[in-house]
Formats: structure tokens, C-alpha cells, sequence
């Protein structure tokens, strides 16, 4: 199947099935941080949009252990960069739709808990086709490596996505039921 073909498929699937599925257990994400004993306390979160995994209530959790949270703030060129942020700070609405910091220092996360579709069991995502996230690990892996953490319900997994030499690879997937490594 194409990434094209996924992304439709996806798209639809994930808003049918939306009312009936638990939502992440934020702890197994905290467990995960412990786990790979990360010692940064930047972390690059989202607002989560069209009906993807809502990573808001995980982000509260790591603000109150004293992590710096950020969110992406869309550039020209496709780019982006991430914001520090914090729950009392006003957001924008983007060309998007999406709510994003309108000021603020930029971060380089040493979490980033990314947005997919869709995922294989290889850590592959697809994304919404825009590049964002890839472009964004490419040139932040020249500052330093953050620990790439994918969100996504479990239903959202295929057996095998096609990769070019763009795509990033995650380092784990959270999902309802389970972390992927």
C-alpha cells in the first residue's frame, strides 16, 4: 500500500473508531522516560489535532516534574522549530488550524512525542505527508539525539510501511495497549 493510501485509510479509520477506544495510559509513557534513564527535561510535545492521540494530560504530568514542554511553531519552507511553553501561555492558531505558542524560546527537546497515522513494527510512521517531523529530527539530530517517542492507538499499525531515505525512524511507539520498541 502506498503512504498516500495509508494516510486516507487512516484518516478515516481513526475518526470512526475514536468513541470507542481508552484513551494512552500517560504512566506507561513516565515509565518509559525512567526506564532509558533520560536525564533532559526538554520535551517536545503537540496539540493534538484531527483526532489524534491527545498527549495534553501527559504533558501537565511532565510540567509539574519540572520538565520544560514545548510545542511546534511552523516556519517557511516547511519547517519548524519548537517553543518553550506552558499551560498559563496564550497559543495562536496556525494556517493549519493548530493552536501553537506565539512566542517564546526555541527548545531542542530531548523527548519528542511525535503525531503518525499510522506505524509498523519496524518504527516506521507515516505522517500527513508534509515532512515536518522528518526535516525537524533530520536538523535537530546535528544538536543532539532526543528519544523519539510515536503516539497512536493500536489499530493504527500496519506490517510494513515503504520508507525513503527521508523518513525518520521512531524510537518506540505508545499505544493504548502496549510500548513498541
Amino acid at each position: 500500500m502506498k503512504k498516500s493510501q495509508i494516510r486516507k485509510k487512516f484518516l478515516k479509520l481513526r475518526e470512526s473508531k475514536l468513541k470507542k477506544i481508552k484513551s494512552i495510559n500517560h504512566n506507561n509513557i513516565i515509565k518509559l522516560l525512567k526506564k532509558k534513564g533520560i536525564k533532559g527535561k526538554i520535551v517536545g510535545g503537540y496539540y493534538p489535532y484531527n483526532n489524534e492521540i491527545d498527549c495534553i494530560q501527559i504533558l501537565k504530568k511532565l510540567e509539574k516534574k519540572n520538565y520544560i514542554v514545548s510545542l511546534p511553531k511552523i516556519k517557511k519552507n516547511s519547517q519548524m522549530d519548537f517553543i518553550q511553553w506552558s499551560f498559563k501561555d496564550p497559543l495562536v492558531i496556525n494556517k493549519f488550524g493548530i493552536p501553537e505558542p506565539c512566542n517564546g524560546k526555541i527548545k531542542f527537546p530531548d523527548i519528542l512525542l511525535v503525531p503518525l497515522l499510522s506505524f509498523d513494527t519496524k518504527l516506521n510512521r507515516v505522517g500527513y505527508g508534509g515532512g515536518f517531523y522528518d526535516r525537524y529530527i533530520h536538523r535537530i539530530k546535528r544538536k543532539k539525539k532526543p528519544l523519539l517517542v510515536g503516539l497512536a492507538y493500536s489499530f493504527q499499525g500496519v506490517k510494513n510501511i515503504p520508507i525513503n531515505r527521508y523518513d525518520k525512524k521512531l524510537d518506540f511507539v505508545v499505544t493504548e495497549r502496549k510500548i513498541i520498541e
